[in-house]
């Protein structure tokens, strides 16, 4: 017996789901044409001097590579595959002794790591927190790290399920806990 596929109609949604989709690449195809043209013609006014304005094109060329200078650290994909495979505890300790201040934000949710920041870290923090092996989580607004336990992302929320706790916080009572503190 031969299968046959049943023919079906797009719906409304679907067909204007479509219509949406490609605007939104018609829209960013301008965009990106428009910003081109717009370096074009920077380019083009800075490299075309004349009589005297050598000095001038020297410092927009001397501006215009520092503005595109790259400062962030090169990423090794082979140690941030293997960053991502740490346990919660190493985590921990790579992100205390790189970035102190990220590990003072730092929660730990079940046996993941979230980093959450008030405001967009600096880039040379990003590509550090990435180094080590955390993404970025749109949706929950955090750097994440697995710490091995990789799962498929939930609707819900984690707090709800797993327990949760700051481990800057925990680090800071054990050291007001020294033994010359008790015997005091």
């Amino acid at each position: 017996m031969q299968s046959r596929k049943k023919k079906t109609m797009k719906t409304n949604t679907q067909k204007s789901n479509e219509g949406a989709r490609e605007q939104i690449r018609n829209i960013e195809q301008n965009n990106t044409s428009t910003a081109r043209q717009a370096v074009e013609a920077a380019v083009a006014k800075h490299s075309t001097p004349e009589a005297g304005d050598t000095s001038k094109q020297e410092a927009a060329e001397q501006q215009t590579r520092a503005e595109r200078k790259d400062n962030r650290l090169p990423i090794d994909s082979e140690a941030r595959k293997q960053n991502r495979t740490l346990p919660t505890p190493k985590v921990l300790s790579a992100l205390h002794q790189q970035l102190p201040a990220a590990y003072r934000l730092a929660e730990v949710v079940g046996k993941w790591v979230w980093v959450t920041f008030k405001e967009q870290p600096a880039a040379e923090i990003r590509q550090q927190l990435a180094q080590l092996g955390f993404h970025w989580n749109r949706e929950r607004q955090a750097w994440q790290h697995p710490c091995g336990q990789f799962r498929l992302s939930s609707n819900n929320d984690p707090h709800e399920k797993y327990s949760s706790y700051y481990p800057a916080r925990i680090r800071r009572s054990a050291k007001a806990q020294t033994p010359e503190a008790v015997a005091a």
